[in-house]
Formats: C-alpha cells, structure tokens, sequence
C-alpha cells in the first residue's frame, strides 16, 4: 500500500497482550492510525518464563527495540533434554536466524511491559471488553461494554483463546483440553538447589510429567514449570501441595525439594487448553493474529513466538499489498502453514503409554501422543 494510503488507515487492535502489543508497535511504524482496546483495567501478565527465538529478535531489531527486549533477558546459547533423574537425551543449539544465534530467555510480565513501553503515550485503551464486532465489507465496528463504539478501516483480534472476534466471525468451536495441567512458578535462583548455574533452558522427562527450569539470572530467579497428564479439565483446578510432590515422584531429588519449597499462593495453576486451527483467519476488515488464530500447546514454547512473526507478516504485507483486502489474504497466506504445523507438533508431547495410564481406555481430547517429545 501506498504510504499516503496506510497513513490514512485507522487500525482497532482487540487486545493488548504479546500479539496486540507487537502489531500495534510494527502497524504504527508504518504510520497506520493504532488504537489497542484492552479489557483489563491494568496489564498484569502472570505466569513465568519464555524464550523469545532469533527469528522475533529480528523483528525487535528491526521495529528499533531489540535492546529494551534485551536489557530485561538473559541470552541462551542451548536446551537441554534430560532423564528425570538427569541422564543427558539431547543437547543443541537454537535454531538461528540471520545474524541471531541465541535465544533470549524473559519473564512474561518484562515482556509485556517492555512491548507496551514502546507504545506512544494515549495508544493502549484499557477498561476496554469488546462485547460485538459487526463486518461491514471495507470497516468494521466494535462495541464494548462501556457502551464505546469505534469504527476501523482495520480491525486485529489480538483477543487470545477466548476470542470474542474469533467467535463472532470466523470460528465457534470451543478451546480443547489437552488432557494436562501446567504447574508455574518463579523462584530464586538460591532455591533452586544449585540447579541453575547457566542461562540455559533444561527440561526433565519422566513418565506423565515434564519439569523445566527456565534461567533468569538477570533478576536473580529461575522459572520452575511442572507440566503434567491429569483428566481434570477445570481451567483453574484446585491442586495441593501432596498433589504437586506426586507428579514429581522419581525425579532427580533436586527437583523434588525445589517442590517441596514452593509456596503455593506463588504457583500458577492452569489446566492446558488450545484450539484446532482456524479455516480462515481474516474478512475484508478483520484479522486475526496471535492466540486467537493459532492458540497452541507450550511444548514448542512458541506461543509468543508466533505472535510477533504474525504482527511481523501482518506489517509486511500491508506494505506489500495494493489494498487492506489483498494484504490480509497473504497475511493469511504466509502465516498460517507455519502455525497450522506447530499447532500440530505442539501436541504431540506424550507416548501412547503415558496417555493410557492416566486415560485408561481413552484419549484427551486434543490427543496429544508420539513416541518422542519434542522442543
């Protein structure tokens, strides 16, 4: 599009986390009109650590922010794959890109904070729940449950799973179980039993469980992640200490008294779910980027990932494109092959065995069985 034409554009993003935040930075740099509607009162990420690959660090350099990405990380040269007890699996290096060898090791709640830093001043909206977004051909409307009404020449769903965009124009299918619990805390690094001593990301493996330990030895602290099979669906289970020790029986004793220590009011406790890939991700005025298109399992620690190469592809093809309509159509087409398959890998994260013992004649719903894990 022509730059007189983007500039013109005005632009509603529907959320303000990972994907919001980055589309609302690459779309403004374009000089599109970005406004970003959040329902929450004020941007609080829980949860615990991530791995921004070198593909987004490209995308950070490029938008001109890759240093206030860098300045709240720790950069990792490789993961580790181990035996519960901590006999070596596989050990390799991060897929590169470009100049990037290394991926940068972040709390979640740093990185929402350093995204909406580089926002102007008046851009994020927050007390913003969407309610209906009405597809009217060439702009859409949103109204919200304030009783605001705004009219864009383009609107993003950056809504995440519970898509109220998704819902209302593309798809109604529910998020699926995956059959499993994630267990999340952020601990210091003095408690994590002389466990962390790099910036590395290690993952043990025993039967039905899965525990990472995440560096973050800028703040001094360790993310401790149990992932873990269990029938109970509920999306925020009550889960006791005891319960916590037994997903962790039989792993190096290390990992068992790092258990042991956790103080539950700290732990982010979740029941897994994803979405089954979306057919279409976009109308004439309307797209959707990040969990709302593409919602997948944390095995591939790509969720946020995936984020940024959407707002990333979104911005490129509004620059390529000759009209909004074009561009969202090679938006769709660039990005979705590539989420279509990690939706798919991300699920293949247990064997038929483990599966069978905690679903006795059954699957989770998502299925989520190979023979070998993967990251």
């Amino acid at each position: 599009m022509q730059p007189s034409d983007l500039k013109n554009l005005r632009v509603a993003i529907v959320g303000a986390g990972y994907a919001g935040a980055a589309a609302a930075k690459a779309l403004s740099l374009l000089g599109a009109d970005v406004d970003v509607y959040e329902q929450a009162t004020e941007v609080r990420e829980v949860g615990a650590g991530i791995g921004l690959r070198p593909s987004s660090m490209d995308r950070f350099r490029e938008w001109g922010i890759f240093d206030a990405i860098a300045n709240v990380s720790s950069p990792s040269d490789y993961f580790e794959i181990l035996t519960a007890t901590g006999d070596p699996i596989m050990k390799d290096t991060w897929p590169a890109s470009a100049d990037q060898t290394k991926t940068y090791l972040i709390h979640r709640g740093d990185f929402i904070d350093a995204l909406l830093g580089v926002l102007p001043d008046g851009m994020v909206h927050l007390g913003h729940k969407l309610q209906t977004v009405e597809d009217r051909g060439d702009r859409s409307v949103l109204t919200f449950t304030n009783g605001t009404t705004v009219e864009a020449d383009l609107v993003v769903g950056a809504d995440g799973i519970k898509s109220v965009v998704r819902r209302e124009l593309f798809s109604d299918k529910d998020p699926r179980f995956s059959g499993e619990h994630a267990y999340r805390a952020v601990i210091s690094v003095d408690d994590a039993h002389g466990m962390v001593t790099d910036d590395n990301l290690r993952m043990y493996i025993g039967k039905g469980t899965k525990v990472y330990l995440l560096p973050l030895r800028h703040r001094g602290q360790v993310s401790f992640d149990i992932t873990a099979l269990c029938p109970d669906s509920t999306w925020a289970p009550q889960i006791t200490k005891d319960d916590l020790l037994r997903t962790v029986e039989g792993f190096d004793e290390r990992i068992v008294n790092i258990t042991r220590d956790l103080d539950m009011d700290t732990v982010n406790i979740r029941a897994v779910y994803d979405i089954d890939p979306v057919d279409t991700w976009h109308s004439d005025s309307v797209v959707l980027v990040g969990d709302a298109a593409h919602s997948m399992l944390h095995h591939q620690g790509q969720g946020a990932n995936s984020a940024i190469l959407d707002a990333g592809g979104l911005a490129d093809a509004l620059r390529e494109a000759d009209s909004v309509r074009e561009a969202l159509a090679s938006y769709q087409a660039t990005r979705k092959p590539v989420t279509d398959e990690l939706q798919r890998i991300s699920r293949q994260g247990w064997t038929e065995d483990e599966v069978n013992d905690v679903f006795p004649g059954q699957k989770p719903s998502s299925q989520a069985s190979v023979s070998q894990p993967q990251v």
